[in-house]
Order: structure tokens, then C-alpha cells, then sequence
């Protein structure tokens, strides 16, 4: 059986800082919640790394294609673009859903 190579893992510089934002919002009200949401967002990631496209095209996009991608775990929705010919999932943004989404 042949294992496909799985896929890198790239985080948007902005993304980064939004999820850290994010998370030292949650550590102020809960050590346990920051926990637990790292871990979640982690465990999708993964799942991510050998499906890319497990998830739904992202319709929040100005012209939606299959190279970008979205979910949502703990009102956190992430959006990711697939890099097809290098291997590469980059992360592009982490929002709470209760946010405006801003247009890309």
C-alpha cells in the first residue's frame, strides 16, 4: 500500500496573531478553555495535513474555488487555502463567528 504524503502546515502571519489574540483573550477568563480550544484547532489541523478537502468550500469568499477552504470549531471559524503543486495548507484566518467577516 502507498502512504500519501501529507500535507505542510503554513500559518498567515495575520492568522497567527489572531489566533493569539485569541487565545490570550480566553486565558484571562479560563486556563482550561485556552486548553481546549488549542487542542481542538491543533486536532483539525491534523485531520487537515492528510485531507484537504474534508471540508466545504469557503462561501464567504468574494469568488469561492475549491482552493479555499473553511470550518468552524468553538465559534472559531478558519479559513485555509489548499496549495495543490507544493503540498501546502496555508492557514489564512481565524475569526469568532460572532465577527463580521471581512472580505479576501
Amino acid at each position: 500500500m502507498i502512504r500519501q504524503k501529507s500535507y505542510r502546515i503554513i500559518w498567515d502571519r495575520i492568522a497567527l496573531d489572531e489566533f493569539k489574540d485569541i487565545l490570550d483573550f480566553l486565558s484571562k477568563q479560563s486556563f482550561q478553555a485556552t486548553k481546549i480550544v488549542r487542542k481542538g484547532v491543533f486536532s483539525r489541523l491534523t485531520d487537515i495535513e492528510k485531507n484537504p478537502l474534508i471540508f466545504e468550500i469557503d462561501k464567504l469568499k468574494e469568488y469561492p474555488n475549491e482552493e479555499f477552504r473553511a470550518f468552524v470549531i468553538y465559534n472559531l471559524r478558519i479559513t485555509y487555502q489548499i496549495k495543490e503543486v507544493t503540498k501546502e495548507i496555508r492557514i489564512l484566518r481565524i475569526r469568532h463567528t460572532s465577527r463580521e467577516p471581512l472580505g479576501y
